[in-house]
């Protein structure tokens, strides 16, 4: 353990450029959407469909994509909170950045799924309206989608981070993170720890967005690699003691592979198509699953091969990805990002434009 933390010191020692974006990390979303989506149509797809053909072989590293995305949300958090005076800024931010995208390919999964009357993906009346609030994880009703869960995950871990702000904690992480996996501690030692906390608190995920925190503190020059070790120490001991030695392997990847983004060891990722990819991996998300479900179990009945059918569903996802994110995802964030600081600076706003 000390050999490895004395690795990720060194590693960290160039804390940062302080570049005004991390191109690394919309790279690092772009591999991420590619093993998300690898994942779910190789192997999601057989488990819910055995017996549909299907590509002969199974990749099983998009589980551990999700923790990837959520330390890049630990990470990313802060370009928000850094800045932040209200918090009903905050709220609007994340509703602007997930909602209009979010509502736009529900619409368009439903359609999909109703037209091609694959009833094993479809979900009862009330869960569907219930997903309109994207609060349907915490009221225990089926997702449109079931790559939507992440985004449960997701909304807890804003309410949790907007709760610390509001209390100054942001400002002293550290010993806040602490109590933080004490919590996990005590949800372990106690089953009887209310769900809804677990799930507002993501009690089950926080050693991974802690991860992408610290290394924050570190590239913003706010703490020191060194100062930063027995953080590091705390939730390598906490997955350690709770979760599977594969999950433990992947955080410890997930720990060098950001060390290795503040040293500048990743910037070869920094290519237009990972960039791309990154820039719509949220819109890509939202798509990917269901629709290419149903691409595939349709192509199949039309006596199309797996291999072709796998093709046409990455093709179809990633452009209909594209599409949401051009048409959707990016007007929609702009266009009610700019009524809110209109509500909100009403005389700024009309100086601005005279």
């Amino acid at each position: 353990m000390k050999t490895f933390i004395d690795a990720v010191e060194r590693a960290t020692e160039l804390t940062s450029d302080k570049r005004p974006r991390l191109e690394e990390l919309d790279a690092l979303r772009g591999i991420g959407a590619l093993a998300v989506m690898l994942f779910h149509y190789s192997t999601r797809f057989h488990e819910l469909f055995p017996y549909a053909p299907h590509v002969p072989f199974s990749f099983l590293g998009g589980n551990y994509r999700v923790l990837l995305f959520f330390a890049i949300s630990g990470f990313a958090i802060f370009f928000t909170l850094d800045k932040l005076h209200h918090a009903s800024d905050f709220v609007m931010n994340r509703a602007s950045r997930l909602l209009p995208a979010y509502w736009a390919a529900m619409l368009l999964t439903l359609g999909v799924e109703y037209a091609g009357h694959v009833t094993a993906l479809q979900i009862p009346p009330l869960a569907i309206l219930a997903n309109l609030s994207m609060l349907e994880g915490f009221v225990f009703l089926p997702a449109v989608d079931g790559a939507y869960w992440t985004l449960t995950v997701e909304i807890g871990f804003y309410a949790s981070m907007l709760t610390i702000w509001a209390c100054g904690g942001h400002r002293r992480l550290e010993p806040v993170l602490l109590v933080w996996l004490a919590l996990k501690w005590l949800m372990v030692a106690w089953p009887q720890f209310p769900e809804r906390a677990v799930m507002v608190m993501v009690l089950r995920y926080i050693p991974f967005f802690a991860i992408g925190m610290l290394f924050y503190r570190i590239w913003s020059g706010q703490r020191t690699a060194r100062a930063q070790i027995p953080y590091f120490a705390a939730i390598i001991l906490t997955i350690a003691a709770q979760e599977t030695p594969d999950v433990l392997a992947a955080s410890l990847i997930l720990i060098v592979l950001f060390a290795a983004m503040l040293k500048g060891a990743l910037r070869f990722l920094r290519v237009r198509p990972l960039l791309w990819l990154g820039g719509i991996s949220y819109s890509l998300y939202l798509v990917h699953q269901n629709i290419g479900f149903v691409i595939m179990l349709k192509a199949a009945a039309w006596g199309i091969g797996p291999w072709t059918s796998f093709a046409i569903a990455w093709t179809m996802a990633i452009g209909l990805g594209a599409i949401l994110n051009r048409l959707v995802e990016r007007p929609a964030q702009r266009a009610i990002e700019s009524w809110w600081r209109a509500r909100r600076h009403p005389a700024r706003t009309v100086t601005a434009s005279a």
